[in-house]
């Protein structure tokens, strides 16, 4: 059984890198023995073979499966859009929440084809975070609070963790944690998000030029708390408690990716397990991907957010693992050349 997370510190949690579960290499050299003996030329699924090499390593077993998928879309407010950083007022944040809940979002469809449960946690929209151009967005024991919630959403027994965000004026937070955790300017990873004409994308650079700067000492974790958000906190923790369980995240788009920068700058091992859905239209997106060495599993021209992306990548995710499991190997079809 599984012990519970408990989030004591950022540097509690931080020294937990050096304990971190592993994948099975012996799984993984079983699914990898296996890829070269199906009736195909090796290498001619291309990413597919990796997908499954990779699911099959942290599942343990030469023949993984997905037979319960799980969801998880965390929402939250944020005290930036004082800065007027949003097109739409965050009372849209609670209202897209009773739209998920009543299954009329993209999420909830693709969610549907892909086969996977999906819950929708709202964090505490009546109390947004506190504005980052200010001071701290949130303490460390508020942003602590919201990744053990999101740990807690996480079913132990998932065969996959699907996750997603929504919260009015999140894409300036994620932009935020983009360039605290790897530099650069503020220009670099700042979008039009949910509809910002230029003046708004110009705002929202100067905001998040500024609150960065303003929180220039904070380091790995502690950039979660100076310009985070409840969501990325949630997002997080859901990392860190699929880690423990050895369950194979799917990340969403920006917003997702961005909301574990601080896990990678923390630690890079803390995201081994996770894969990118699909590469958002945001164009601070590629360059978070390039920075964190991984490559998209899609590229739709997608920048929706809700965890879409993610869920579409998903049934990626089961073709690669029908093939995997399911084709002959030559000897099995009596096929030369195996």
């Amino acid at each position: 059984m599984t012990t519970p997370l408990v989030f004591h510190s950022f540097a509690q949690i931080t020294d937990a890198a050096a304990k971190l579960t592993a994948p099975d290499n012996a799984a993984r050299d079983a699914a990898t023995e296996r890829q070269m003996t199906l009736t195909k030329p090796p290498g001619s699924l291309g990413r597919l073979e990796e997908l499954a090499i990779f699911v099959a390593g942290w599942q343990g077993q030469v023949n993984p499966i997905l037979d319960n998928a799980q969801a998880l879309v965390f929402a939250g407010n944020h005290g930036v859009c004082a800065q007027r950083v949003n097109p739409f007022p965050q009372e849209v944040t609670a209202q897209m929440v009773a739209n998920f809940q009543s299954g009329g979002a993209a999420i909830n469809q693709l969610c549907g084809v892909s086969g996977a449960a999906l819950s929708v946690i709202a964090l505490d929209l009546d109390k947004p975070t506190a504005d980052f151009t200010e001071g701290p967005a949130m303490t460390e024991e508020d942003c602590l609070d919201a990744m053990r919630r999101g740990a807690e959403a996480v079913d132990p027994k998932a065969s996959v963790l699907i996750l997603g965000e929504m919260g009015i004026g999140n894409s300036t937070v994620a932009a935020a944690l983009a360039h605290a955790a790897f530099g650069g300017e503020a220009a670099d990873w700042v979008g039009t998000g949910t509809g910002s004409d230029a003046e708004g994308v110009a705002l929202k650079t100067r905001v998040v030029a500024r609150g960065v700067a303003l929180h220039g000492d904070s380091k790995g974790l502690a950039q979660l708390a100076a310009v985070g958000g409840r969501e990325q906190a949630a997002i997080c923790g859901a990392v860190l408690a699929a880690r423990q369980a050895r369950i194979p995240v799917i990340l969403d788009g920006f917003i997702c990716t961005a909301a574990v920068a601080p896990l990678f700058a923390a630690s890079p091992a803390f995201l081994d397990h996770c894969l990118i859905g699909h590469a958002s239209r945001e164009p601070g997106h590629t360059r978070l991907c390039t920075a964190m060495g991984k490559e998209p599993i899609l590229s739709l021209d997608m920048a929706l957010g809700e965890g879409s992306g993610a869920a579409l990548a998903l049934n990626i995710l089961r073709g690669a693992l029908a093939c995997h499991n399911g084709m002959a190997t030559f000897a099995e079809a009596g096929v030369a050349g195996g």
